[in-house]
């Protein structure tokens, strides 16, 4: 007998929704495994396909998040996580979402999820939830002089036209709409040579009100351009011959609500590379703002010998 539920997720799969922002709610709407469960509790999500076949970090840590958001009360926001790139995934097979329940308080509980495919976790990560609470309160101020956003091009408008699959990936295929503030590293390096780096994004289209579907979107969102900051010093684009570029870990603190319909303002700045290694931060803001978020992520930049 044919399973009706798994044939059904499996056409979805085979044929994935053509617009981005339905392709991005369908990502993180994860199925719960037809109840099967270890000492885990098992989640299943889909792959947006890629031009080579290798899962964005963004989406596999948003579903992470996605399932460790289901087995946590509703009550309590997700405030932290921290995370490690294991294995490349392919966005051509499913992944399988574990949750382990490492604590319950008062106030706080902690989540651990591990991404797996063909058996291997391709990511481990630990969430910690809170129930909101009162407290001090202060924030690191948004810089001035920032171009609004919507006087900057889109990837659409620089990528739009090259007849190349990666190229129109990223120009149609995003479901966020990215502008940089800085001369954009898609094809070269020009401008600055600051490990500095900063754009504007959000959605291409409206979400609905579920602040916790906004906090998912949001650390999606956060893997795009972070690593731009380290590259950006050194004269590197992202089609620098022989360049390889892989995220290694990714840290994320919500700090206020937020919404990724409106726009956001993402400044990220890279204070060390070393041994192939590069660190990035970031801090995210609103249109009013305030500083909704912080994020870091060391990634690993290899270049061919001079």
């Amino acid at each position: 007998m044919t399973d009706q539920p798994h044939a059904a997720r499996a056409a979805a799969a085979a044929e994935p929704p053509t617009d981005p922002t339905q392709a991005l709610l369908a990502l993180l709407d994860l199925s719960s495994a037809e109840g099967a469960q270890t000492d885990e509790e098992i989640f299943v999500g889909s792959s947006a396909r890629q031009p080579g076949r290798r899962v964005f970090g963004g989406q596999v840590l948003a579903q992470s998040l996605v399932a460790a958001m289901r087995t946590v009360e509703p009550s309590r926001d997700v405030h932290s996580m921290h995370g490690y790139f294991l294995r490349a995934g392919d966005s051509d097979q499913p992944i399988t979402f574990g949750v382990q329940r490492l604590r319950d308080g008062r106030s706080f509980s902690a989540r651990r999820t591990h991404a797996y495919q063909n058996g291997v976790p391709i990511l481990s990560m630990i969430a910690s939830f809170q129930t909101p609470d009162d407290g001090i309160v202060h924030q690191d101020t948004m810089p001035d002089g920032v171009p609004d956003p919507e006087t900057l091009p889109t990837t659409a408008d620089l990528l739009g036209t090259l007849d190349h699959p990666v190229a129109r990936a990223w120009a149609f295929d995003r479901p966020f709409d990215i502008r940089h503030v800085d001369a954009p590293l898609y094809l070269t390096n020009e401008g600055s040579r600051e490990p500095r780096n900063a754009v504007w994004m959000r959605s291409l289209g409206p979400l609905p009100d579920d602040p916790n579907l906004h906090r998912a979107a949001l650390a999606y969102a956060s893997d795009y351009t972070l690593l731009e900051s380290i590259l950006r010093p050194h004269g590197l684009s992202w089609i620098q011959p022989g360049m390889s570029v892989a995220s290694l870990d990714h840290a994320m603190w919500w700090h206020r609500p937020v919404r990724v319909d409106e726009w956001l303002l993402y400044v990220q700045t890279s204070p060390s590379a070393s041994g192939a290694r590069g660190l990035a931060t970031g801090h995210i803001y609103n249109r009013a703002g305030d500083l909704v978020a912080s994020v870091a992520q060391e990634g690993m930049i290899r270049i061919p010998p001079a």
